[in-house]
C-alpha cells in the first residue's frame, strides 16, 4: 500500500502479505484482483507495489480456509491458485473435547492476548527441515509408481476415470514428490515407501482431479477416485 504524508511524499508500507506465515481466512471471498496478488506472491515470493517489487521473507507458507456453503459474496478460485496449495485438507466437525475446549477459550470471553500463544519453531529450523527433507532418499521405483498415480488420472483408464475433466498437472506429480518425502522424514525414515505416498495422495490430489459435472450430479467424489486409483496403481 501507497501513503501520502505533506512533507514527506509517498511512502510505501509493507503490510501482512510480509510475513513468514500468512493465513488467508476464507480466501474464495477475496476480489479476483486480490486472488491475483496472491498468485504473485506464492509462486514468484515477491509482491509488486507500483513499479517496485518486493522479496517475501524466507520460508513463506500460505495457509487459506474457503467458504464451502454460501454463493453470494464469494469468487471460484483459479485453477492456476489453487494449484499452488500443496494440500487441500477437508475437516468435518471437532470431537466433543475439542468443542469444549473451543467454547471455553472462545475470544468472546478471552482476549486475544490472553491466550497465550507460544511459538514451537523458528523460521530458521523450518529451513534446517527443509534441507533435510531434500536428502531423503526416493528410489527410481517410487518415482514410477508416483508417475503410474498421475497418468491414470490424465489417462482415465481405470473405474470412475469417465468423470474425470481435468486430471493432475506437473505439480501434482511435484508435490507427490516433496510430500512423500516429508512423510517419511515425520516417520522417522530416511527413505520413502510406497505407504508414504498412499498417505499423503488425498490431500495432495483432491483438489487437483478437476470432476465433471456428471461427476457432481452422481455424487462421486474426489475421494472416491483417488482411492480406485491407488487400487489399481502398482509399484514395480
Amino acid at each position: 500500500m501507497t501513503t501520502y504524508e505533506p512533507g514527506k511524499g509517498f511512502e510505501i508500507m509493507k503490510g501482512p502479505i510480509f510475513s513468514n506465515f500468512i493465513i488467508a481466512d476464507e480466501i474464495n471471498r477475496s476480489p479476483p484482483k486480490t486472488q491475483s496478488a496472491m498468485l504473485e506472491a506464492m509462486q514468484e515470493r515477491q509482491v509488486s507495489i507500483g513499479k517496485k517489487t518486493f522479496t517475501l521473507p524466507h520460508p513463506f507458507f500460505v495457509m487459506a480456509t474457503q467458504n464451502p456453503l454460501e454463493t453470494e459474496g464469494v469468487y471460484t478460485l483459479p485453477e492456476a491458485q489453487v494449484d499452488r496449495f500443496i494440500f487441500k485438507v477437508v475437516y468435518g466437525y471437532p470431537d466433543e473435547n475439542a468443542e469444549k475446549h473451543i467454547m471455553e477459550a472462545n475470544t468472546t470471553f478471552k482476549k486475544f492476548e490472553d491466550i497465550d500463544i507460544r511459538a514451537v519453531v523458528t523460521p530458521q529450523k523450518i529451513e534446517e527441515m527443509q534441507k533435510l527433507t531434500h536428502k531423503i532418499y526416493l528410489d527410481e521405483k517410487i518415482k514410477q509408481y508416483i508417475m503410474e498415480i498421475i497418468k491414470k488420472t490424465r489417462n482415465k483408464d481405470f473405474k470412475y476415470g469417465e468423470y474425470i475433466e481435468l486430471g493432475g498437472s506437473p505439480r501434482a506429480s511435484i508435490f507427490l514428490y516433496i510430500a512423500s518425502k516429508a512423510e517419511a522424514l515425520l516417520q522417522g525414515r530416511n527413505y520413502v515407501i510406497p505407504q508414504d505416498v498412499d498417505n499423503i495422495a488425498f490431500d495432495v490430489l483432491r483438489h487437483r482431479v478437476i470432476l465433471s459435472y456428471r461427476a457432481q450430479a452422481e455424487g462421486i467424489t474426489p475421494e472416491k477416485i483417488i482411492q480406485e486409483i491407488l487400487n489399481n496403481a502398482k509399484v514395480a
